[in-house]
């Protein structure tokens, strides 16, 4: 299609499964085409840099399908973390109700091999993954749990539900995650295809200049954090939500963004402390819809705020995830080489190996 209509293209939405992300977008980046892909923004941690980096080279205006990312209660929560009325903060917890009910983890592949229905070119579907035969247990919006082809909660919603204290607490990549437990066991052999149905991680976050080090604990499948952390607040279990806890109060988002409305608006604890508080002075900009905000970056009016270099941090930072959950092991991270200095054999998934006839 860019081969044959690139004259007729200025900009390009990528709604894909996880793991064509790249391919279509750096395609489109090389040509000079605005790039707007939904999230994760990449299968793996190789790949994410690498649209960053053909983001940063072409200049084109790039955006990452987080939402929420424009939405007034987000923006918001960014300014009240930042503005330090929440004293040092130390420690997230952000959870996830997927993939519950959402889509299938934690079994094996399928062993019959079906026709492949005559709408789906299955070839150009499987993209740069391993080649395997069609199976309905992949498509349609079943692919996110399988490691071949999707990212689990942690790629598919954490990038929706960290990001308001990501963003806030200006966080750079990590430095380690910690498996502290998952169902069913790394063991199995259903581990090998899917992700496990339901995790718990503690991901650790370096200090940022005078900004302390943060400790996210991550929680998916249905798992959520100590009732007490809520402080008398209901507990929000659909979609799932964030808890930034500073030495002075507590920052509760009650969904997978710092809110839209006033229904769902991120709440301050401990409540009876903030009654009459007068929210800091807007210092982000405002903006109709997060596609809205691509849109007038692609026409040359503004910059967007979940563009490419900003989301590959976000992205990487929860792939790190994934990517003990798939080795089966804690890891530690080296950010600057790209690289886990206790686990050589996560090479093979930091940077992938494409299947014949598919590159960058």
């Amino acid at each position: 299609m860019l081969d044959k209509e690139a004259k007729n293209i200025d900009a390009v939405l990528v709604a894909t499964p996880d793991h064509n992300h790249a391919i279509v977008s750096v395609a489109a980046m090389k040509l000079g085409k605005h790039v707007y892909c939904e999230k994760p923004l990449a299968h793996s941690i190789w790949e994410a840099r690498q649209m960053a980096a053909v983001a940063a080279e072409t200049g084109v205006a790039t955006q990452m399908g987080t939402q929420g990312h424009a939405f007034e209660g987000t923006r918001q929560a960014v300014e009240v973390i930042r503005s330090g009325v929440l004293g040092e903060v130390r420690e997230l917890h952000v959870w996830t109700d997927r993939p519950k009910g959402w889509w299938p983890q934690g079994i094996e592949r399928p062993e019959d091999e079906p026709p492949v229905p005559p709408t789906l070119d299955w070839d150009v579907w499987l993209g740069p993954a391993p080649q395997r035969p069609y199976n309905p247990a992949y498509v349609p919006f079943k692919w996110r749990g399988w490691w071949d082809f999707g990212t689990g909660a942690i790629g598919d919603m954490g990038v929706h539900n960290l990001d308001t204290a990501f963003w806030g607490l200006e966080l750079t990549a990590p430095m380690s995650v910690k498996i502290v437990d998952c169902s069913p066991a790394l063991s199995s052999h259903s581990a090998r295809e899917t992700l496990p149905l339901w995790s718990v991680l503690q991901i650790e976050f370096p200090a940022r200049g005078d900004k302390t080090p943060v400790t996210l604990h991550w929680y998916d499948g249905g798992k959520l954090p100590p009732a007490e952390l809520f402080q008398g607040e209901p507990i929000p279990d659909k979609d799932g939500g964030s808890l930034v806890i500073g030495s002075k109060a507590t920052l509760l988002t009650r969904t997978w963004h710092g809110g839209e409305s006033a229904d769902d608006r991120f709440v301050l604890l401990p409540r009876d402390k903030f009654k009459g508080y007068e929210f800091p002075t807007p210092s982000l900009p405002r903006t109709h819809s997060h596609h809205q905000e691509w849109i007038d970056a692609c026409r040359g009016e503004g910059k967007t705020l979940s563009n490419f270099g900003y989301a590959s941090v976000l992205t990487e930072s929860l792939l790190v995830g994934d990517l003990a959950l798939r080795v089966g092991k804690d890891l530690e991270w080296n950010a600057a080489h790209m690289t886990a200095p206790n686990c050589p054999e996560a090479e093979r998934i930091i940077k992938p190996q494409f299947r014949e006839g598919w590159t960058l």
